[in-house]
């Protein structure tokens, strides 16, 4: 798909308060973009927004209403837009026969849900002009499963295939979509984790990198690091004895089981915080 030149263009970020939402506004800006972020956490939001000298607006991705009015907003303030980068998201990881039912439909509810109403309304306004992008920030999880993940898992295969999916159905519409899966990032979704030597986590300057890159040549995916492109790719071709081999050999077994006591604040953040509280919503 041709790609696009982001000077001048109108983008948006969600959970674009902290981490790689925070990175991709602060690259999407420093290409000559004109930036908005919205995320869950009014304050962070305002803070951000006011550090970038960007616009920053309250979003509750879960709710289409919330993803409805913030456009509303951006437009009256930027012009339409162009680009519309999903990237809000939740990581709950443990046992999946232990976790609170609450949790889970949290998860479905920012991860899958928010991508969906955040694509579909911005897609909606797209058509009308008959071109756009959106960008979905899925994960390595949506293509390599390890124990600890299942639901956090679950929820990124969706996004990877609602992409996939909703990129055939809008191509003749002149709006495309692609998905950016990043492995382990240095955010705080990673946080009581202990990843092994061969899953160094990456920066998100990184990952906004790649949200430049397909944006910029029209790519349909990116994952980072790019050395694990061919891996995940072909995991899901590996035997069942092969891919419990290579989670070994990768440190993925037990490094989603076995959290330390420094991820309990950003659990209790996402099991239920209040609206205007950091985490809830921000990869």
């Amino acid at each position: 798909m041709k790609g696009i030149d982001l000077e001048g263009r109108v983008a948006v970020v969600t959970g674009g308060a902290r981490g790689i939402g925070r990175a991709t506004a602060r690259a999407l800006r420093d290409a000559g973009a004109k930036v908005a972020i919205g995320d869950v956490d009014a304050t962070q939001t305002a803070l951000t927004a006011d550090e970038l000298g960007i616009v920053g607006v309250r979003l509750d991705v879960t709710d289409s209403a919330s993803v409805e009015s913030f456009l509303d907003e951006v437009e009256s303030m930027l012009g339409p837009v162009d680009v519309w980068i999903n990237n809000a998201g939740i990581m709950p990881i443990g046992s999946v026969l232990e976790q609170d039912d609450n949790i889970v439909r949290r998860a479905i509810d920012i991860n899958v849900l928010g991508v969906m109403n955040g694509a579909r309304s911005a897609a909606r306004r797209m058509v009308t002009r008959s071109g756009g992008r959106i960008v979905n920030v899925a994960s390595v999880a949506g293509r390599m499963p390890a124990p600890g993940m299942a639901v956090y898992t679950g929820t990124k295969f969706a996004v990877v295939g609602f992409g996939d999916a909703l990129d055939a159905e809008l191509e003749h519409r002149g709006v495309r979509v692609s998905t950016i899966m990043p492995s382990f990032t240095n955010t705080d979704l990673i946080s009581g984790t202990k990843p092994g030597p061969l899953t160094r986590p990456v920066e998100p300057t990184e990952v906004a990198a790649a949200v430049l890159t397909v944006l910029r040549r029209g790519r349909r995916q990116a994952v980072v690091p790019k050395r694990l492109t061919s891996g995940t790719a072909l995991w899901q071709l590996f035997p069942r004895p092969v891919a419990s081999a290579m989670r070994r050999w990768f440190g993925l077994d037990r490094v989603f089981l076995d959290v330390d006591a420094d991820r309990s604040a950003y659990e209790q953040r996402i099991a239920g915080a209040p609206a205007d509280q950091p985490g809830k919503q921000a990869n």
